[in-house]
């Protein structure tokens, strides 16, 4: 039941720390930690990687490796959580 809920946030596209999933799911983020990584492995989760350098495609302010100004402000990875993409149903 709880990794359900766990999905369920990971679907709605916020980004959230590991310490936020832990307080709307009333658990440690140590509980959190593993079932995201249980989800990875079996495949129903992906964490999301946000472009840097030239891993981003078709905008103009990528500047080798220090994050893409052309699609977000600078150092906005530092202050967001991280994102999973739900990628089958479990």
């Amino acid at each position: 039941m709880k990794m359900q809920k766990l999905l369920e946030l990971l679907k709605d596209g916020h980004s959230r720390t590991v310490e936020m999933l832990a307080a709307e799911l009333n658990t440690s983020a140590g509980d959190i930690r593993r079932q995201i990584e249980y989800l990875e492995q079996i495949g129903a989760i992906k964490r999301i990687a946000f472009p840097k350098g030239n891993g981003c495609s078709g905008c103009t302010g990528c500047e080798g490796g220090t994050g893409c100004k052309g699609c977000m402000p600078a150092n906005a990875e530092s202050n967001m959580g991280e994102m999973w993409e739900v990628v089958s149903k479990t």
